[in-house]
């Protein structure tokens, strides 16, 4: 017999119920990810490569826990790229899809401000800090690539681990592309109101987002042949 909390969360929640999740979940991701990134500098000592790696271990750690909680719920996407490749996959409606992309950016933003609140920082911020050029927008495509090919391969073999193997690829991401691999267009956005260690100036966004959607695209349609059939 099937494992009920395996099932598809789409039978079990309702539209607003979902968009809850999405938004709340998005929203708690960016506070880890803004403030670990905050923290990590703050105790380094001026240790970049420490920083990040406290950045790194808080986002790997709260994506599992993140995705394992919200899973069940609204499938626990966070991130608009992955939105787009289950409505690319017919998995999602388009209507719903665009929902959801909403309201991951909604909850994006105010999971920025709730960090910087936390931390006693200015609310409201732009940041300053240059993420550009093409070797930073290839790091964005490959880490994107690579987070939609981990969400497909798991689901198609090992779906009660899917939270372990994002968690852990995007650990693993931190470290093996330029970028940092932010890899979701809402964190992006969200990073971008951010003036701390996990920002990226406005104007080097656009670029990261292109890439993403890039990298989601060919890797939908990469590991959908890959996965179909035997």
């Amino acid at each position: 017999m099937p494992d009920p909390s395996l099932e598809p969360p789409l039978q079990s929640f309702n539209l607003p119920r979902r968009l809850a999740a999405e938004a709340l979940g998005t929203a708690l991701l960016l506070a880890i990810v803004i403030g670990s990134g905050i923290m990590g500098e703050s105790l380094a000592g001026g240790n970049i490569a420490i920083a990040l790696l406290g950045n790194t271990i808080a986002t790997g750690a709260g994506l599992v826990v993140l995705i394992t909680i919200f899973g069940p719920l609204s499938g626990a996407h966070f991130n608009p790229a992955v939105t787009l490749m289950f409505a690319i996959r017919r998995e999602l409606a388009w209507a719903d899809a665009a929902a959801y992309v909403l309201v991951q950016i909604i909850g994006a933003v105010l999971g920025a401000w709730l960090a910087h609140a936390m931390f006693a920082e200015p609310l409201l911020q732009v940041s300053a800090k240059l993420r550009s050029g093409w070797s930073q927008g290839l790091s964005e495509a490959v880490a994107t690539f690579g987070l939609i090919g981990t969400i497909l391969g798991s689901l198609r073999f090992r779906r009660e681990a899917t939270p372990f193997m994002v968690g852990l690829y995007i650990t693993a991401a931190y470290w093996f592309t330029a970028s940092t691999s932010f890899a979701n267009p809402a964190v992006t956005i969200a990073r971008s109101l951010s003036n701390t260690f996990a920002g990226i100036a406005p104007t080097s966004a656009p670029l990261f987002i292109a890439c993403q959607l890039a990298g989601t695209a060919v890797s939908a349609w990469t590991f959908g042949w890959l996965l179909k059939g035997r």
